[in-house]
C-alpha cells in the first residue's frame, strides 16, 4: 500500500513525548547550572549520547547548548572566533549536587549552526546523525524557544531518514536502512568505536527508529510502498546516482574535518587539563601534575600525556 504522507505533525508529536522524558534530577541541576553561566539565556540544553542510554555518575555525560547566535559563546575572543568557524568548540565541567560530583563535556551551536548543519545540503554529518537518536531537552528558555529546538531534533530525523532511503537498498526492513545509514556515517567520521556500533544504537530500540523512519519520509512528503515489513521508498535510479556522488563528497571530507576540529581543540578546549586530569586519574588512579603549558594546552600535549601516563601504570 501507499503512505499516507500528510501527517508531518505526528513526527513532532513522538518527538516532544521523546525530548520530555523525565532524566535524573542531578542532571538537570547540572544544566540549569550551564544555562545561568551563559553570557545570555540559550535557546535550551539538551542531553543526548552513552550516558543518556545508560546513566553512569561516574562517566561524562554528553550536553549540547544551542544558543540565539554567537553572543551566547563563551570564552576569550579566539575561543569564540573557532566557534563561529569551525563549529563546535567543546569544553569541559563538573557540577555538584547533594556531595557527587558530575562531569559533563559540553558543546555548543547557534540556531543557525544548528540548522545549517542538520539540513540534506549539510557536507558534516556528525549532527544530524546523532541526533535523529534519542535526546532529552533538560532545560530550554521558553516555550518559543522550545519548538524551535523541536524542529531542529525534527530536521535531524527527517535528514537520517531521506539519507536511508538514497543509500539504503531498493526495498528492506526499517532496520536494515538505519544499520545501512549508521555504517556510512561512521565511516565517514574519525571514530575509534568498534564495528557494529551502528547496531547498538538501534538495539533495543527497534520500534522507535522503525517508526521515526517512516515518519522522517512522511514529513520529507517521500512517498514510499509496504509490504509487510518490507518497505519501498519512492527514489529514482537517477536520484540515487545524485545522492551517491554527493555522498563521495561528504565522505571525502568528513574526516580531515574532524582532524581540523581535534587541532583547534588543542587550542579552545575549555577545562581540558581538568578532564584530562579526570580521565588520568579514573584509569590509573594517579593524580597527575601538570606543567602550565600542559594545563594551556592539554589536548596538543596529549601524545606525551598519554606517555607518561603509561610510564605510570608500568612503574
Amino acid at each position: 500500500m501507499l503512505s499516507d504522507f500528510c501527517m508531518p505533525d505526528i513526527l513532532e508529536k513522538r518527538l516532544i513525548e521523546e525530548l520530555t522524558t523525565s532524566v535524573d534530577p542531578d542532571v538537570v541541576s547540572f544544566a540549569e547550572a550551564l544555562a545561568q553561566s551563559l553570557p545570555e539565556a540559550p535557546l535550551g540544553i539538551v542531553f543526548y549520547g552513552s550516558t543518556l542510554r545508560q546513566l553512569d555518575p561516574d562517566g561524562v555525560l554528553d550536553f549540547y547548548i544551542i544558543t540565539e547566535s554567537a553572543r551566547g559563546f563563551t570564552g576569550n575572543a579566539l575561543i569564540r572566533l573557532g566557534n563561529i568557524v569551525l563549529p563546535p568548540n567543546v569544553r569541559y565541567a563538573e557540577h555538584e549536587v547533594n556531595g557527587r560530583i558530575w562531569r559533563a563535556k559540553i558543546a555548543t551551536l547557534s540556531r543557525a549552526q544548528f540548522g545549517a548543519r542538520t539540513s540534506m545540503g549539510a557536507r558534516d554529518t556528525t549532527l544530524w546523525a546523532r541526533f535523529c537518536q534519542p535526546v532529552r531537552l533538560v532545560w530550554v528558555r521558553d516555550a518559543s524557544a522550545a519548538d524551535i529546538i523541536l524542529n531542529l531534533i525534527s530536521q535531524s530525523v527527517t535528514t537520517a531518514a531521506c539519507w536511508a532511503a538514497l543509500l539504503g537498498p531498493a526495498k528492506a526492513t526499517a532496520i536494515d536502512y538505519w544499520n545501512a545509514l549508521f555504517l556510512r556515517t561512521y565511516a565517514a567520521e574519525l571514530r575509534v568505536e568498534r564495528k557494529g556500533r551502528g547496531r547498538s544504537l538501534i538495539e533495543g530500540k527497534e520500534e522507535r527508529f522503525s517508526a521515526l523512519l517512516t515518519l522522517g519520509w512522511a514529513r520529507a512528503r517521500l512517498q514510499f510502498s509496504a509490504q509487510g515489513k518490507l518497505l519501498e521508498p519512492a527514489v529514482s535510479s537517477g536520484l540515487r546516482k545524485k545522492a551517491a556522488r554527493r555522498w563521495a563528497i561528504v565522505h571525502r571530507s568528513g574526516r580531515p574535518r574532524n582532524v581540523a576540529r581535534l587541532l583547534k581543540a588543542a587550542f579552545t578546549f575549555q577545562n581540558g587539563a581538568s578532564y584530562l586530569a579526570w580521565k588520568i586519574r579514573r584509569h590509573t588512579g594517579h593524580d597527575m601534575q601538570l606543567s602550565p603549558f600542559e594545563s594551556r594546552h592539554p589536548i596538543l600535549m596529549l601524545p606525551l600525556l598519554l606517555w607518561r601516563a603509561r610510564q605510570i601504570k608500568r612503574g
